[in-house]
């Protein structure tokens, strides 16, 4: 029997701005998630470093939308559940917000010190484009920099321009011009990924001679790490973690699993600081869905391989089993695509998420369009008085993760695979609607197919 979610109370929630409210721990993230913080010049891949600019008034209105919540739920049997939201910025709705705005802070500063420009370029399925996109387009806002001294190159699948969000960099020719947007038409949407490395190891010296920009690829780990630990710092200001008080297991809807991971980088910060106990840390939940299920697979079975997943038959018009709670019970299409900015297979970081979770606690769990709609009306409820309510009619939603990520905490409670008693924390890592934004115009648009067609949009030739 699944049991319905008490409301919890919306007065009680807490922000914080996570780049600028931790100016003592920010640096320590720094050093714990890169070996050396300076500029990479000349041989191998071009880095700008890790130095910030200085935090004046154009450099706090530029970092003023890296804004988070902590939000009381309510209980789900005997759990409370709270919404760790991080979908603050109107101009993202994702937590690609914060990644980005360090990213291109850390270009501002390369820019003002060396005096060369940069541009940043990136794969990405969607969310990652968009906020980069916007930090860019806030930091020329701000002042921070000159339309041809900073700028940003995206490259995404074509199943996922539903996602891509038209702004001022689209609409405006000149700043279209500097700022394109690639689509990629192949039959694997991860193939942006390697149609854009290829294309940055051939041509990043040729960006540098024929267009005076140092070609950034943006796409590592540590770019992304350092952000996320903010999250922790957060939650240990608001809510701390006692040894006196309840286990907590923190949940994520992932395709790589950056989030988390930065996360528990972020305690790493806090216990080298002595201001955590490693025996507090908390555990972790994976929830992922049918399309890329990876990391789930690969904590479970040490491998990626899809024969392990359970078999479903057909019945009453639903796919059905009952073999592996980890993985949904009914489904409408065993392979259906629930979101397309969860695509990533056989992630490289799987290895570390599973030692931390054989470390520390926690699970796997997937999840289904059909079992998120049956769910909706409950996360629904719950989400009405926080900052990210839900549509409703489901139709309208564009991003699916924080309800993914709900649906997920649910169903492993009601399956057992959640210690009784545990709080609950859901990190709200995007949600947005129809309604929340223009998408990207056509002619915004310029179709890639290899590395040379990213060449000939971008330099002229291939």
């Amino acid at each position: 029997m699944v049991a319905t979610p008490r409301a919890g109370s919306p007065n009680r929630s807490q922000h914080a701005n996570l780049l600028l409210d931790y100016p003592d721990l920010l640096p320590l993230a720094v050093a714990a998630c890169t070996d050396d913080p300076e500029p990479r010049v000349g041989t191998g891949p071009f880095s700008p470093g890790f130095h910030l600019p200085e935090a004046g008034d154009d450099v706090r209105e530029f970092f003023s939308a890296a804004t988070a919540r902590w939000q009381e739920l309510g209980h789900y049997q005997d759990h409370r559940v709270t919404l760790l939201d991080l979908t603050g910025n109107p101009g993202t709705q994702t937590t690609k917000t914060f990644a980005s705005l360090l990213i291109v802070a850390r270009a501002v500063e390369y820019i003002r010190r060396s005096g060369e420009s940069v541009m940043i370029f990136s794969p990405t399925s969607a969310n990652k484009g968009t906020a980069l996109r916007d930090a860019v387009l806030r930091a020329l806002d701000a002042g921070l920099a000159e339309p041809e001294q900073l700028r940003v190159t995206t490259v995404a699948p074509r199943g996922c321009l539903p996602k891509l969000r038209g702004s001022r960099l689209s609409t405006d020719p000149a700043l279209r011009a500097l700022n394109p947007v690639l689509v990629y038409p192949g039959a694997e949407p991860e193939g942006v990924k390697a149609i854009g490395r290829e294309f940055a190891d051939r041509n990043a010296d040729r960006v540098l001679a024929e267009q005076g920009c140092r070609l950034w690829f943006s796409l590592e780990l540590a770019n992304y790490l350092v952000a996320d630990t903010a999250r922790a710092f957060f939650e240990q200001t608001v809510d701390p973690i006692r040894a006196d008080g309840p286990q907590r297991l923190h949940a994520h809807a992932v395709s790589s699993a950056f989030g988390l991971l930065g996360y528990h980088k972020g305690l790493d910060v806090l216990e080298s600081a002595g201001r955590f106990d490693p025996a507090l840390r908390p555990a972790s939940l994976l929830v992922q869905h049918l399309g890329t299920p990876d990391m789930v697979l690969n904590l479970r079975h040490g491998d990626f391989d899809r024969a392990s997943l359970p078999a479903y038959t057909m019945d009453g018009g639903l796919y059905r089993q009952d073999g592996d709670p980890r993985f949904p019970q009914t489904t409408f299409d065993p392979d259906e695509v629930l979101d397309p900015t969860f695509y990533t297979h056989a992630p490289a970081t799987s290895p570390a998420m599973n030692a931390i979770i054989k470390g520390h606690g926690g699970d796997g769990i997937v999840v289904s369009l059909h079992e998120c709609l049956e769910r909706y009306p409950f996360v629904r409820q719950w989400l009405a008085p926080t900052g990210r309510p839900l549509p409703a009619d489901p139709r309208m939603l564009r991003e699916w993760s924080l309800t993914m990520a709900l649906t997920g905490v649910l169903n492993a409670v009601d399956r057992s695979l959640i210690d009784p008693g545990r709080d609950l924390v859901v990190h709200g890592s995007g949600s947005y609607t129809t309604a929340d934004y223009e998408p990207l115009a056509a002619d915004a648009l310029t179709e890639v197919r290899d590395a040379g067609d990213i060449a000939a949009a971008l330099l002229g030739s291939r």
